[in-house]
C-alpha cells in the first residue's frame, strides 16, 4: 500500500494534435506513462496527480484520458493544474466520474484524503505577481484553498503533506503567501510540478529549504516514472 506522485501527464487521447511528443524529452510519453505505471503501481497503492492531467477542454473531452487513468492500477487523487480547462465544481466532477464508472479517481479540492496517519492535502497554487490585481485575487483564493485542505486534515488528527501544481519557490521568486501556510502548519514535505525542460528544472528547489522538503515531480523531470513518497 505505497504512495506515489507524478505531475503533468498532459494526456491527449481525445485530441492527438495536442500531443507533447513534439518537445524534447516527451517522445512517446503516453506509452512511457503506461509502462512505468504498470511496472511500479499495484491495485492497493495510491498515486497523486498534481495537475495538467488532461488537455481536454471539457469533462466530456477529457473522458478518454480519465478512462486511461482509471484502467491503470491504484487509487488516483487528482488536483488542478493551469492547463486543466475541464476542471469545474467538485460536485460536477465527482458526479461525472461516478456516472462513467471511474470510481478509482478522486478530486482534491478544499479537502484531504487519508493515507495512514497522513492527510493528502493540496491545491493548484499560483504565481506570485506583485501589483497584478487579478493575479493577487487568484493567489488569495489558492491560499485559502490550501489552508482549508490542510486544516481539514489537522482537524481529524492527521499529519498533512502538501501537493501542488505550481512551485512555491522558483529561481528567485518566492511565493510567501503559500510558504506562510507551509511554515505555520509545519509541513515537512511539499511536492510540485508545472516546470518543464532541463534548463528550467535546474532553477527549481529540490531539497530542504526552511525545514520544508521540496520535491519536483513533473512528468518529464521524472522521465514519466511515478515517484514513491512512502
Amino acid at each position: 500500500m505505497s504512495l506515489y506522485v507524478i505531475g503533468d501527464l498532459h494526456l491527449c487521447f481525445s485530441d492527438p494534435a495536442k500531443t507533447m511528443s513534439i518537445f524534447r524529452g516527451w517522445e512517446d510519453y503516453q506509452r512511457k506513462i503506461e509502462e512505468n505505471w504498470l511496472a511500479s503501481i499495484k491495485d492497493d497503492d495510491t498515486i497523486v496527480l498534481v495537475g495538467d492531467t488532461s488537455w481536454g477542454m471539457t469533462l466530456q473531452q477529457a473522458l478518454p484520458d480519465f478512462q486511461f487513468i482509471h484502467n491503470l492500477p491504484g487509487r488516483k487523487i487528482v488536483l488542478k493544474g493551469n492547463h486543466d480547462y475541464w476542471w469545474t465544481t467538485k460536485k460536477k466532477m465527482e458526479d461525472f466520474l461516478s456516472e462513467n464508472g471511474l470510481d478509482s479517481i478522486n478530486i482534491l479540492h478544499n479537502n484531504h484524503y487519508q493515507y495512514g496517519e497522513y492527510g493528502i492535502c493540496g491545491t493548484r497554487g499560483w504565481v506570485n505577481m506583485p501589483d497584478e490585481v487579478q493575479d493577487e485575487k487568484v493567489l488569495r483564493r489558492e491560499v485559502q484553498r490550501l489552508e482549508a485542505s490542510v486544516k481539514s486534515a489537522v482537524a481529524v488528527g492527521l499529519e498533512p503533506m502538501v501537493f501542488m501544481h505550481y512551485p512555491p519557490i522558483f529561481a528567485s521568486n518566492f511565493n510567501y503567501d503559500i510558504l506562510e501556510i507551509l511554515y505555520r502548519y509545519n509541513i515537512k514535505d511539499c511536492y510540485y510540478g508545472h516546470i518543464h525542460g532541463r534548463s528550467a528544472h535546474e532553477l527549481c528547489v529540490t531539497n530542504t529549504y526552511d525545514d520544508v522538503n521540496f520535491h519536483l515531480i513533473s512528468g518529464d523531470y521524472l522521465h514519466f516514472i511515478p515517484e514513491k513518497v512512502m
